[in-house]
């Protein structure tokens, strides 16, 4: 296939770049440098330059606490140039393949969540993300859409938005209490491992809304536990919770996501957190940080 990326320096974007081109497929990626994709004329543009089989979209807004002052950028972004893209692709008869949150959720159900919730966003940033979904599905019948929860791979050492993994470890250093909250969950998301299965859907010619979530459902507390016992580390780390640890935006709770159609389909599961984790470490060294 000749498959395009956006998004393609993200932590996700790198990954996927790389495991397409592993399997054979003819790969051009693009950076926010390269493509405006809140431009229509430019995305159509290249896409029909390149002829595209498979379009797929790891560019996004991720700023969630920022998008509640300025939502429009936020929309901008991940709805309306999903839009753009998804008008694209049905012009080129190509497929489109996005990635969505887990923060499309209210994380009311106390459970992790499997394709067939209802959704509601608490935030601009869960509703910008959701309109991605909508605009994607409305104007390309086969699209594929992905939803992740927590990403984190090795090239967030070099983004500006990093990720959880990263920022603990940076928090480490200043040798200060660190408060983590407790009360909310999520499954933390290997990027190879997403774009490993995000692979497998697009060769299978899978389409519609499918859940890749890391597999295991846990606390950002234990999840920091964790990554402080890999990496060696015993800072002073102290549980707090949502009314202690005020936000601008509002999330979910219970956000962790159920990868019930993958099984359906027969994708391989994702391994357990602590691999991943590993995995992680081990790959790390390989990008130099940021500055």
């Amino acid at each position: 296939m000749k498959v395009a990326v956006f998004g393609s320096e993200g932590q996700l974007g790198v990954e996927l770049v790389s495991i397409f081109r592993e399997r054979g497929h003819e790969v051009s990626s693009f950076s926010r440098r390269d493509v405006d994709i809140s431009d229509a004329g430019q995305v159509e543009a290249k896409l029909a330059s390149i002829d595209a089989d498979a379009v797929l979209n790891a560019a996004a807004y991720n700023k969630v606490d920022v998008a509640e002052t300025e939502p429009q950028v936020a929309y901008a972004i991940n709805g309306l140039a999903v839009r753009n893209l998804a008008v694209a692709c049905r012009q080129l008869d190509a497929r489109l393949v996005h990635f969505s949150t887990d923060y499309v959720f209210d994380g009311m159900a106390g459970r992790p969540y499997c394709e067939e919730d209802g959704v509601r966003p608490l935030s601009a940033y869960g509703v910008s993300k959701l309109a991605g979904e909508l605009y994607a599905q409305a104007y390309c019948d086969s699209a594929l859409v992905l939803r992740t929860s927590g990403v984190f791979g090795a090239a967030g050492r070099r983004t500006p938005g990093g990720n959880f993994v990263e920022s603990m470890l940076r928090v480490a250093l200043k040798n200060q209490p660190i408060r983590v909250v407790q009360d909310h969950v999520a499954s933390p998301t290997y990027a190879p491992e997403l774009a490993r299965v995000t692979a497998d859907l697009v060769e299978r010619g899978e389409m519609g809304i499918f859940h890749v979530g890391g597999g295991q459902a846990i606390s950002w507390f234990d999840y920091a536990a964790k990554i402080f016992a890999k990496a060696g580390l015993s800072p002073e780390l102290k549980p707090t919770n949502e009314r202690e640890y005020r936000t601008a935006a509002r999330r979910p709770k219970f956000s962790a996501l159920e990868n019930s159609h993958l099984a359906r389909v027969g994708v391989a599961p994702m391994p357990s957190l602590d691999a991943q984790i590993d995995r992680y470490f081990a790959a790390r060294t390989a990008y130099a940080p940021l500055g």
